[in-house]
């Protein structure tokens, strides 16, 4: 059995997103491919999950000027 991947960030860090973040068909209610939050914007971090499949952390970020997302390390940033 693989340990989970250890988490870089934690739960109440504040954060900037280094990438555009378009809808993947997780907000029904919005077109699919639409941006939903832009590369720059700042936001929290509400919650840090697992992705059992790719075995990487999730966090579930509040963003001040859009709605909560889900985000891989590689599209957050510590501010």
């Amino acid at each position: 059995m693989i340990e989970p991947r250890e988490a870089k960030y934690q739960w109440g860090q504040r954060i900037v997103t280094t990438a555009d973040l378009f809808n993947d068909g997780s907000y029904p209610e919005r077109d699919p491919d639409e941006l939903l939050v832009g590369s720059g914007t700042q936001g929290e971090i509400v919650n840090v999950g697992h992705h059992e499949e790719l075995n990487l952390p999730v966090y579930l970020v509040e963003f001040e000027a859009g709605p909560v997302v889900g985000c891989f390390e590689e599209e957050i940033a510590p501010l």
